[in-house]
């Protein structure tokens, strides 16, 4: 590349570069080339609910985490937050922080609650019968 006027690279005309952003790190850079949470994670549906443990500052200080995992952990300690606002809140794509979560839960620093399957759930039928049964009371 040719030297800009103050000596540096010249990057205009480059497609991985952003003046206002600065240089661009691939989603793989981040979770290492992973595009699945580990096997213990299992699949973190965009509505699970990360929680940070209540042990996360002492062992986060301990290990050495990626700033991203730093940020992710960051948002939980704040609120209980679903895979898809860690996502948005960190700007990041889900895949890459679905990765990141699924570390922060193998190291213990995060829990999550998964949904309910449907198939888990109480028939239609049911519910309206429990709605009727209180209405006639």
């Amino acid at each position: 590349m040719n030297d800009a006027a103050d000596g540096g690279p010249d990057l205009r005309g480059s497609r991985w570069y952003d003046a206002e952003a600065g240089p661009l790190v691939r989603p793989y850079a981040m979770t290492g080339g992973r595009t699945e949470p580990g096997p213990s994670s299992g699949r973190l549906d965009l509505i699970a609910l990360v929680d940070a443990a209540a042990e996360a500052a002492d062992r986060a200080a301990e290990c050495l985490l990626g700033p991203e995992h730093r940020a992710l952990l960051d948002l939980c300690r704040t609120e209980t937050q679903s895979v898809a606002e860690l996502a948005a809140d960190a700007d990041l794509p889900v895949g890459v922080v679905r990765v990141l979560v699924g570390d922060l839960l193998e190291g213990g620093h995060v829990t999550v609650s998964m949904p309910v399957p449907p198939a888990q759930l109480p028939d239609e039928r049911i519910l309206r019968e429990v709605i009727d049964g209180l209405r006639a009371l």
